[in-house]
């Protein structure tokens, strides 16, 4: 099966998140997104709001709420001694499940700063990355100049549409006292 590795802090899990999700199932021929919550990122402050087990609870209660999205929320990160390389993550995920292919799902945001992750090479040729759109970066320019490193890198640009929500923006309104329910997933 071909399985999008869709991996963050999901902190919450919102409607752009779920837009994606459809997407990868409905239009990019993917047989199931994991969804990956991860208890900190190496590139990220420590989240003092909440654990990563509330944040992986709090994705199983959303994506329980959308039984017609093929996703699977995969606690395979929590249980993984730090730091939480994203190699470390595909890596354990094809030795647990050597019949599927996996493809790593990240934004255009992350594809720019891409070069500084933990063996991305090795992410890009063995795994490749399926990217979506982000404001304000051109998907185009950053495939065209890694591949220029290398063009064996796997680099596939997503159609998705694009949602202009983020989870912090969504965390700021709460701590304002806005309601901020339509946004959740």
């Amino acid at each position: 099966m071909r399985i999008a590795v869709y991996s963050g802090s999901f902190n919450p899990l919102h409607i752009g998140h779920q837009a994606i999700m459809e997407y990868l199932t409905r239009d990019a021929a993917f047989d199931w997104v994991y969804l990956i919550v991860s208890p900190q990122s190496p590139f990220k402050d420590a989240e003092n709001a909440l654990t990563g087990e509330q944040r992986y609870e709090a994705a199983v209660a959303a994506v329980k709420r959308h039984p017609e999205i093929r996703v699977w929320v995969d606690d395979i990160e929590l249980g993984m001694e730090p730091p939480h390389y994203t190699i470390r993550t595909l890596d354990a995920l094809r030795e647990r499940e050597p019949e599927n292919a996996f493809t790593l799902v990240i934004g255009a945001d992350n594809l720019e700063s891409f070069p500084r992750w933990r063996d991305y090479g090795r992410i890009l040729r063995e795994y490749g990355v399926a990217v979506f759109p982000r404001k304000g970066y051109h998907r185009g320019h950053l495939k065209a100049r890694l591949l220029r490193e290398c063009p064996d890198y796997r680099i596939d640009l997503l159609k998705a549409p694009r949602v202009d929500i983020s989870s912090t923006e969504i965390r700021d309104g709460l701590a304002a006292g806005r309601d901020m329910s339509a946004f959740l997933m």
